[in-house]
């Protein structure tokens, strides 16, 4: 399969519309969670500016364990009472940190992160499945634009499992 990954154009829901479509391409046909997890980090790291880790970590019954992700290397194992990856996986909640060293008991994986979006990966029937964790060098780097569009993606992945 070739794959040309197009510049995103247009205002911030625009851009993000042309992103989900790209990722929906990526997903067709395949049910893998682990080659679906690497090509969407690939494209959204690639795609998207400002970003120092994009990435994956599933959930294995006790504690996130790192999956396919772009960046730096990170960290293998993470509890759910600890960081912004365990506050999303605990919480059910999208957590969108504009300060991470602000944040109580925030884990430094990579010690150039300044902000961190990470949403949570729940299956239909209530099963967590992990987070789509995605860091940046730049404070406040996500916006309300950047949640709900990265929440669509995330939702692509979930429905190219099912």
């Amino acid at each position: 399969m070739s794959f040309a990954l197009e510049p995103l154009t247009g205002s911030p829901p625009e851009r993000y519309a042309q992103l989900l479509a790209q990722a929906r391409a990526l997903l067709h046909g395949e049910r893998d969670r682990i080659a679906n997890a690497a090509n969407l980090s690939a494209l959204v790291y690639r795609a998207l500016p400002d970003l120092n880790w994009v990435g994956f970590y599933f959930y294995d019954g006790t504690e996130l364990v790192v999956g396919p992700f772009q960046g730096l290397p990170a960290c293998v194992r993470i509890p759910l009472d600890k960081g912004v990856c365990g506050a999303a996986a605990r919480t059910r909640q999208t957590q969108r940190v504009d300060d991470v060293h602000a944040f109580p008991g925030h884990i430094a994986c990579d010690a150039a992160s300044r902000s961190e979006l990470v949403i949570p990966l729940v299956a239909a029937d209530g099963a967590l499945v992990g987070v789509f964790d995605l860091d940046s060098p730049r404070p406040a780097r996500f916006s309300a634009d950047d949640q709900q569009g990265l929440e669509a993606i995330a939702a692509a992945y979930l429905e190219a499992l099912a």
